[in-house]
């Protein structure tokens, strides 16, 4: 767009008409044209099939397959959960204040499979909300992680923040980091990995991922939060092998305590089977 409005003389330098790659000088002076604010999004519906484990007039608890956003955004304006909600749950576009999260409490990232909330009513997503920043929301993962020294049981409690070089990663920052605590028990140990359960205290972006990497047991499957001596072993798992297993919480209506499981899908169940069958030969 402004490449287009340079060539078309309504960006000027100094009162000339410039190409769009001249280089500022300190002494310019840019003139032009204050540009509208850009229309908002729309976001469609999408009639792909929702797997519903619960659902009531104040909420949905679904089972989100792996290699699916959670919301429309930046490179992901269709084909997300949310498209798919507003075409089984058309009264989801009036809950809460954001058109492109419309009933969202929480996220999983795109390959993280199983269970995640959706209110259904403005005053239940009011509540949820706060549930989950009071951390009064238990919620438990599977995951298959590297390395078969990981202690039986344990908690990392280390903040997580951005990347200080990397900015589209999260990583263990103590200086500017958020508080964020994870504990695990192992269920399953094999030659080279383990299946791990998961209880996730507090809700920071990719946290699990990042503590287990800064841990030295990265899930398999990672591309993002791995070694580099591994990423191309780890290209035989189609994902992070995570699992959002179990969820409970109050109702938002009720105030009955509520649980719900999801079996993990095939590919997941799939690579626990791999690795029960790896000897190392």
């Amino acid at each position: 767009m402004a490449a287009a409005l340079i060539n078309q003389g309504k960006i000027r330098i100094s009162g000339h008409i410039k190409k769009p790659g001249y280089r500022v000088t300190q002494s310019d002076r840019v003139t032009g044209v204050i540009l509208p604010p850009e229309p908002p999004l729309q976001v469609s519906s999408d009639p792909e099939p929702i797997h519903v484990v619960h659902e009531d007039p104040h909420i949905i608890v679904l089972d989100k397959p792996p290699n699916l956003v959670v919301h429309p955004g930046p490179g992901n304006q269709s084909n997300t959960l949310v498209n798919r909600l507003l075409y089984h749950f058309p009264d989801l576009k009036d809950v809460g204040e954001d058109p492109l999260r419309p009933g969202i409490v929480h996220r999983l990232d795109k390959d993280t499979s199983g269970l995640i909330l959706v209110a259904r009513t403005s005053q239940s997503l009011d509540f949820l909300q706060k549930e989950f920043k009071d951390h009064r929301v238990e919620k438990t993962y599977m995951a298959l992680v590297s390395g078969a020294t990981l202690p039986d049981n344990g908690e990392i409690s280390l903040p997580v923040g951005r990347h200080p070089k990397h900015r589209k990663r999260m990583a263990v920052t103590p200086d500017s980091g958020k508080p964020a605590r994870t504990s695990w028990q192992v269920c399953r140990r094999f030659a080279r990995t383990c299946l791990v359960r998961i209880q996730l205290h507090t809700g920071r972006t990719h946290q699990i991922r990042v503590h287990f990497y800064d841990m030295g047991h990265p899930l398999l499957g990672d591309r993002v939060y791995q070694y580099r001596r591994n990423r191309k072993k780890q290209q035989s798992f189609p994902r992070q092998m995570l699992h959002s297993w179990q969820i409970a919480f109050r109702h938002p209506y009720s105030g009955e305590k509520l649980q719900f499981a999801s079996d993990p899908p095939p590919d997941f169940a799939s690579a626990v089977a791999k690795e029960a069958g790896y000897t190392g030969k």
